[in-house]
């Protein structure tokens, strides 16, 4: 069969062939779970990506996409944003990594500090999984204690991890010092911390994810952290930078001791950071966090050109008037489609999650499949949120709109007639993890 037919015939066939190489050579054939099979159902989805600009992502087939996922919200200005590309073409030609220590390390976390009010010191790592590590054990050795209360997705480490179904390979006593804590419930936190009076060392917690806290939580959770002599951790890695110039903290007027940064700090080069309060920061000099990367001067000088953007042009003001419109129609379109009664819209514009939430008699899983295997189809790309970025503009929401136009009505009638797994191409997913 020509190529041409071939891929008329099936879209992926490129795809596909790449997943299969890179399954006898790397485990799942992919570095992140949410870029594997247990994310993207095999036989509709795209796999490997050729190239992006701004808010599209071209596949190896030659698929056209429109970005939604935005590297798991690393990319807050759009892909190659022109300011982000100079920077480090500049930078190439002076070098990347060095045997001393870059000027652009403190130019960096001067912006930081100067942004984001918990911010008196920074260190860096490369991913937000680094940071938060970081931070639990800035807090550790800080307080002299070793528990942990965690609530939502904190990264791939043990610490972490080990609490959730993915537990495999985590020592049961490290698994036992964290304990896990519903958000927007403070008696429930409260609880946690008086049956473990005087052996938490930090609560950790996105300070807001799929909703936002409920009026007095995010104060509450501060009293209470300051009540029992906890550090308070506010993980940023997704909202830092996205939900406001200095941060969710800096939105909810809430200041914690210690926050993370990750994601967008670089418009999707690998940089993270911990960021605090001087006097917990100081454990740093003692406590083990050092990277032959950490102080990569690429991703730095990528870092300092999105920040100074941040600074110089509306960026936050314009993803959040996007973010409201798209809720809007997203709202509008389930509404018309008669797909709002198992399906909604929640988050902070910057970041808005569809939520799916059907009749006992439909799988969820086989529901979301059914989606993804539209949208896909449609050349859109996301994988249940709306992560916006400075690229997308009223044109793109239309594009999008006019995609829920046709597949939610699709979604209604699967669920209507009960018929949801007969309209797939390929198998269900199956659960991954509960992240959030």
């Amino acid at each position: 069969m020509a190529l041409a037919a071939l891929q008329a015939a099936h879209p992926y066939a490129e795809s596909e062939a790449w997943l299969e190489r890179a399954r006898a050579v790397i485990p799942l054939g992919a570095q992140t779970f949410s870029k594997s099979v247990t994310q993207l159902p095999h036989g509709v989805s795209p796999f490997f990506a050729k190239r992006a600009e701004g808010c599209r992502v071209w596949d190896v087939d030659g698929n056209v996409y429109l970005d939604f996922v935005n590297a798991l919200a690393a990319v807050t200005l759009g892909h190659g944003d022109p300011d982000v590309l100079a920077a480090v073409r500049a930078q190439l030609d002076d070098g990347v990594v060095f045997s001393l220590s870059h000027r652009l390390e403190a130019e960096v976390a001067e912006r930081i500090c100067a942004l984001v009010p918990c911010a008196e010191a920074v260190r860096f790592g490369k991913n937000g999984s680094d940071a938060t590590a970081g931070a639990v054990r800035v807090a550790r050795a800080y307080t002299g204690r070793d528990r942990v209360l965690t609530c939502g997705y904190h990264g791939w480490q043990d610490w972490n991890i080990g609490v959730t179904t993915r537990s495999k390979g985590v020592p049961r006593a490290v698994r036992e010092l964290t304990k896990p804590f519903p958000y927007d419930d403070l008696p429930a936190l409260a609880a946690l911390l008086d049956a473990h009076a005087g052996e938490v060392a930090a609560i950790i917690l996105e300070p807001m994810n799929v909703r936002p806290p409920s009026p007095g939580y995010l104060p509450g959770v501060r009293a209470l952290a300051d009540r029992h002599g906890c550090v308070l951790v506010f993980d940023e890695t997704v909202t830092g930078f996205r939900f406001h110039e200095g941060g969710a903290q800096a939105l909810f007027s809430v200041t914690p001791d210690l926050a993370t940064f990750g994601k967008g700090l670089a418009n999707g080069f690998p940089l993270s950071a911990v960021a605090g309060r001087r006097e917990l920061m100081a454990e740093m000099e003692e406590v083990f966090f050092s990277f032959t990367m950490g102080g990569e001067a690429v991703s730095l000088a990528a870092a300092k050109a999105v920040l100074d953007k941040l600074v110089r042009e509306p960026v936050i003001p314009t993803l959040r008037a996007r973010g409201e419109a798209l809720a809007s129609g997203v709202r509008w379109s389930l509404e018309r489609s008669g797909a709002g009664g198992f399906l909604s819209v929640s988050g902070d514009p910057t970041w808005t999650f569809l939520n799916f939430a059907p009749p006992p008699h439909v799988d969820v899983w086989a529901l979301k499949t059914l989606w993804l295997q539209e949208i896909f189809a449609r050349g859109l790309l996301s994988l249940g949120t709306h992560n916006l970025s400075y690229a997308h503009g009223p044109a793109e929401l239309l594009e999008l709109f006019g995609v829920y136009d046709e597949v939610f009505p699709i979604l209604a009638e699967a669920v209507r007639e009960g018929d949801v797994e007969r309209r797939l191409r390929c198998a269900p997913l199956q659960p991954l993890f509960r992240v959030r």
